[in-house]
């Protein structure tokens, strides 16, 4: 785990508000794996929702991100950013599978249409 206590020197005297994000898993060694997905949708109507996230290497070794707690909302054109967390790190991926979800058992299903679509590692950004 992270001691927030090491981090208040730093985040105390700056002049402007900061958010700082810790984010650690329930698993055994505590580390999550952030990636930020960013992707720009093709759909005529606004869709809201959820996005699941499924990478694999070339190994065939797979790691699946936590869905977000809260829900974004799609619209034709437009870049979303979502934050994605993974319990293990993969090195050089060679697939990447999403899961769009509304989370709701009632109603029609809805496809979600990718225009384009980068997935950056946040612990490794080089990648």
């Amino acid at each position: 785990g992270y001691y927030a206590d090491r981090w208040k020197k730093l985040l105390i005297p700056m002049s402007s508000p900061v958010k700082a994000y810790f984010d650690t898993s329930d698993q055994d060694p505590f580390c999550m794996y952030n990636y930020l997905l960013d992707i720009t949708t093709w759909n005529k109507s606004i869709r809201r929702g959820f996005i699941k996230v499924k990478i694999t290497d070339y190994a065939g070794n797979t790691a699946e991100s936590e869905m977000n707690s809260e829900a974004s909302t799609f619209q034709q054109y437009k870049r979303v950013k979502i934050l994605t967390g993974f319990y293990r790190d993969l090195d050089k991926i060679s697939k990447i599978s999403l899961t769009f979800s509304t989370k709701t058992l009632i109603g029609p299903k809805h496809k979600l249409r990718i225009l384009q679509m980068r997935l950056k590692s946040l612990n490794n950004p080089e990648r």
